[in-house]
């Protein structure tokens, strides 16, 4: 599970991986086109583990239900500075 920003307070994308550091390349290069690539929302802001892909999944849809504020608060809780939380893992 993850969450990726356009910039602070800007666009969010809330998506779902077995492999987060290739997933995050993919969205920096923008090797797959869509949403993040059309937006450039590809700064990791969080993210968490889950322990299966279906618990992944449905965390993902019940944060996607949730209002931009809760989303907002959730990222703030563990990452006040909107920092990118993969700036080193990938160049």
């Amino acid at each position: 599970m993850y969450i990726l920003s356009s910039k602070r307070n800007g666009t969010l994308y809330v998506g779902v991986t077995s492999d987060l550091v290739t997933r995050i390349y993919q969205h920096r290069e923008h090797l797959v086109g869509g949403f993040t690539s059309k937006y450039k929302v590809d700064r990791l802001v969080w993210f968490g583990e889950c322990g299966s892909i279906l618990e992944a999944i449905e965390l993902e849809k019940k944060i996607k239900n949730r209002a931009r504020k809760w989303k907002l608060a959730l990222i703030e809780e563990l990452n006040p500075e909107w920092q990118d939380l993969a700036a080193d893992w990938v160049e």
